[in-house]
């Protein structure tokens, strides 16, 4: 099995072009998905996040950590939450991303976590 992470991209415009009546419709369909995913096995970790105001951005590299309100990247798309499941291979990652999207109304990006270095692997291998 491979742990994948699914994560929701959009916009505030994406956001504002669903009307906020929709949003409990919506919120039911992605408990529904969430229910599912625990029922198929597959579930290993989800959340949704705060807007990205919320941010903070820390960069530790020199003496003193810098840390900078808002989001890394100054971009008008941005991660609204996010779905870890472990699945036998890419397909069935994608089968339940398009469900996931589905539910959510907005684009999902599938990617691969890295494999576990072996147990002995020399350090920096």
């Amino acid at each position: 099995m491979t742990q994948y992470l699914l994560t929701v991209h959009g916009s505030d415009e994406d956001n504002a072009a669903v009307p906020e009546e929709e949003w409990p419709a919506m919120f039911a369909a992605v408990d529904r998905f969430n229910d599912q995913l625990r029922t198929d096995g597959v579930w290993v970790f989800a959340g949704g996040l705060e807007s990205v105001e919320t941010a903070t951005v820390v960069d530790g590299q020199g003496e003193t950590p810098v840390f900078t309100d808002g989001p890394y990247l100054e971009t008008k798309e941005h991660i609204g939450g996010f779905w870890i499941i472990d699945v036998p291979d890419l397909d069935a990652a994608l089968k339940y991303a398009a469900a996931g999207s589905k539910a959510c109304q907005g684009k999902v990006e599938v990617r691969p976590f890295q494999a576990e270095p072996p147990a002995d692997a020399p350090a920096g291998a």
